[in-house]
């Protein structure tokens, strides 16, 4: 039997055995004694386990047999059983309790897990081009990492049997968006990890509602996660494996597997993991869009109320959009989601989308009363904050939110010293806050039919050369600005700061097939009925030569909004410029800002963008190749005819 592909226990080939004979020998010794064990009733059957379907108990009597718990528990999403998992992190040394606050609480990580693990994040098919396209010889791709079937096998093989002895395994099933929305999708997630399976409860809709719609339709995917630690290693307040950590994702099998790592985007295996990764292959099979986008209602001086998905990559202000309070006059803002927007055309051709999550995993620093007032009143009670500094008095404190108090406790569990220039707040320190908390929360957030959305917008860290907004000329060029979006990188994942990376569609990290494969995808999206939403590309971070920002973002974003709504009116506001149709002089409102280098703010440098034209090309070239799209290239060659005619 083949344990190493250990949920489906299929016959190994015959070559693989001789390759791997040591390592599948301790492998399936592993689980034999597994098997054994669970036979003598070591792992007892539960009647928890009675109340789950066939497929369900099957497969989390495959992970027993596989990690060797201790203790088994199927979680409801009850409040008896989150109070339960506060005091037993607690005692563990996971969580301190932050009084100053409604049931708040700290958790310092290991500070080897911070943040996602973007190197250490595979793909598995059976061919490599399923996953990236085809890069210049001897290049990898920065587009995907992949694994083939048998590295992945015995990747598992190496972390998992046994590795939850002396734990409990809890199994969460979870929905990811409403339950019962023909939008939403069905997970099963096993842990030994509380921490996990408290932030799942507020990220997903998790328990028995979820157990109950599995009766209906057992289709789910099927989550795998542990810890690990070091073998004989006492327990530490936040155990995990940092040196052989490993995030696998086998799309054919609607599966994802991940060891080694506590923190959320490696843990939380219906984030990142399902909700985009996986999403985007499940998106692709059935038509649809799963992407890095937060979902606003605008609300305009009229009282009409369009919908806008925005794609941003990790900490370049998805959140600060998403709860907006705006500067103009008459507007009103409301939340749907933060982060990820899951959309489909319905059969009256109107693209719907929904929040597949539950809540905000939204990062700490920067945030305060004046940066984004919202988020603030909305994190302070029922929240778990993770890397963030604590005050002498029970709070907590992060670079951005104001003056730092005396006495503060740092991330790592130290007395901070201002003097040392190192943060008290990890940079990548998150809150984790119920949706349904916040104050501007959208009255449909939970529609299962989603919202109508007019617009996207697309966009990152630019501080040189790149208009404060401009619109796509037609669905092609749309997509064409998605597939070039760049963007300084961020602390959300373990790249250096300041550096302009390419990040298409602020997918890069997420995308779970071939990258000219999802071009295509959006391409495929025009059809005869269908009300397309236009495109447009920001940047609130341009800079001037003194390394000021040109514009003042946050509440003023409203502005720029104001002027995309007006386009999807069809209102004349705008002038064609080489890069797409940009605000007609004065169309922009900048009524009360002050003195604003509208100039600059909307200069196109013939030089950066002939610079700008050349790395495109040669990121096209070397990342993605053959796998293009013919209609990419084309557009980039409207942009460099059009640089080099104005």
């Amino acid at each position: 039997m083949r344990f190493l592909k250990m949920l489906h226990f299929k016959t190994v080939p015959e070559d693989y055995v001789k390759k791997t004979a040591q390592c599948a020998q301790v492998a399936l010794s592993c689980s034999r004694a597994a098997h054994q064990a669970a036979l003598r009733g070591v792992v007892k059957p539960t009647p928890q386990l009675a109340t789950l379907t066939p497929k369900v108990r099957a497969f989390v009597e495959r992970s027993v047999a596989l990690c060797e718990p201790e203790h088994v528990h199927v979680c409801d999403g009850s409040e008896a059983e989150a109070s339960a998992l506060l005091q037993l992190m607690q005692q563990q040394g996971t969580l301190r309790q932050l009084p100053k606050y409604e049931n708040c609480w700290l958790a310092r990580t290991d500070p080897a897990d911070v943040a996602r693990v973007e190197s250490r994040t595979f793909i598995c098919s059976e061919k490599e081009r399923d996953v990236v396209p085809v890069a210049r010889a001897g290049q990898k791709s920065a587009l995907g990492n992949y694994i083939a079937p048998l590295d992945y096998d015995k990747a598992v093989a190496e972390r998992f049997p046994g590795c939850m002895r002396g734990r409990t395994m809890y199994v969460i099933p979870f929905s990811m968006g409403p339950v019962g929305s023909p939008l939403s999708k069905i997970g099963v997630e096993v842990t030994d990890s509380p921490y996990v399976v408290y932030s799942m409860r507020t990220m997903t809709r998790m328990g028995a509602s979820v157990v109950d719609a599995l009766r209906k339709d057992e289709h789910f995917v099927r989550c795998l996660h542990a810890v690990g630690r070091p073998a004989g290693a006492a327990t530490p307040g936040w155990p995990c494996d940092p040196p052989r950590t490993i995030i696998l994702h086998r799309p054919a099998d609607n599966e994802i597997i991940s060891y080694g790592s506590g923190y959320g985007g490696n843990s939380l295996l219906g984030k990142k993991c399902f909700a985009l990764r996986l999403g985007s292959v499940l998106a692709r099979r059935e038509g649809w869009l799963a992407e890095h986008m937060l979902i606003v209602g605008i609300t305009d001086p009229k009282g009409r109320k369009r919908y806008i998905a925005a794609a941003f990559p990790s900490a370049c202000g998805k959140t600060n959009l998403a709860m907006m309070t705006p500067s103009l006059p008459g507007y009103k803002v409301e939340c749907v989601g933060d982060d990820i927007a899951w959309m489909k055309f319905d059969d009256k051709g109107v693209l719907r989308a929904i929040n597949p999550e539950n809540g905000f995993f939204g990062v700490a620093p920067g945030t305060s009363e004046a940066t984004n007032p919202i988020a603030m009143a909305s994190v302070f009670r029922n929240t778990v904050f993770t890397n963030v500094a604590e005050t002498a008095d029970g709070g907590v404190w992060w670079e951005g939110m104001g003056d730092a108090p005396q006495a503060l406790i740092d991330w790592k569990g130290q007395p901070w010293d201002p003097s040392k220039k190192t943060p008290a707040a990890h940079p990548n320190s998150r809150f984790c806050t119920p949706a349904d908390q916040c104050p501007i929360i959208d009255g449909d957030w939970e529609s299962a039919e989603g919202v109508p959305i007019s617009a996207i917008l697309l966009g990152g860290r630019r501080p040189a050369g790149v208009p404060l907004v401009v619109e796509a000329r037609d669905w092609n060029h749309g997509v064409f600005m998605g597939a070039t979006m760049r963007s300084e990188a961020t602390a959300a994942a373990e790249h250096a700061g300041k550096v302009v990376m390419h990040d298409p569609f602020a997918m890069r990290p997420f995308f779970g097939y071939n990258f000219g494969e999802y071009v295509r995808h959006w391409l495929a999206m025009p059809r005869a009925g269908r009300q397309l939403p236009k495109v447009f590309h920001v940047n609130w971070f341009r800079k001037d030569q003194q390394g000021k920002f040109l514009w003042p973002g946050f509440g003023d974003n409203a502005r720029v909004l104001d002027w995309v709504l007006r386009r999807c009116d069809g209102e004349p506001c705008h002038q064609d410029t080489p890069l797409g149709l940009l605000p007609a002089p004065g169309a922009l409102n900048t009524e009360g800002l002050g003195p604003l280098n509208m100039e600059e703010l909307f200069s196109i440098p013939r030089d950066f963008w002939m610079q700008e034209a050349d790395c495109i090309e040669k990121y096209f070239t070397e990342e993605v190749g053959e796998d293009l799209p013919q209609e990419m290239w084309e557009e980039l060659s409207k942009l460099r005819n059009n640089i080099q005619q104005s």
